[in-house]
């Protein structure tokens, strides 16, 4: 399974969510790939935000040597599931889908709920990174066996 997770800069929230699964995959012997891109491109080839690093860090989840991409159309054919951190993600990701397929692989992290983006709050990465592991563990329990 490849798994791609998307924010707006690909610096807060999809490292976070990139980090995490993969840790989370690895440590139930899952052969998943994740990687991580943002909807925008301010970033690009930057490492994610000290905060989202520190949040991670404390965790025992080390993201300090992703860097940051912008999502790209060939993403659709490479990934098997596209998760996004909220609604204007979602609905960038769904105007690049060429087809109903790829419409297909895309969702929320959280269902029918947003990730909010702890960008100007440095209070907020803590419980983002918790809302974004339980959002993981889901998916993991949702995928694991397909």
């Amino acid at each position: 399974m490849k798994i791609l997770m998307v924010c707006l800069g690909n610096i807060c929230r999809s490292p976070l969510a990139e980090g995490i699964m993969q840790h989370l995959a690895d440590k139930e012997g899952l052969d998943w790939q994740v990687d991580s891109a943002g909807t925008g491109h301010w970033h690009v080839g930057s490492p994610p935000d000290r905060r989202s690093i520190r949040a991670a860090a404390d965790q025992g989840v080390d993201i300090s040597k992703q860097v940051c991409r912008v999502f790209r159309p060939t993403d659709f054919d490479e990934f098997d599931l596209i998760l996004v951190m909220d609604r204007n993600n979602l609905s960038d990701i769904m105007a690049k889908a060429r087809n109903d397929r790829q419409r297909a692989k895309v969702r929320l992290l959280l269902d029918n709920d947003i990730v909010p983006d702890p960008y100007y709050d440095d209070t907020q990465f803590a419980p983002v990174f918790k809302l974004i592991e339980a959002g993981c563990k889901e998916i993991i329990r949702q995928y694991k066996n397909k």
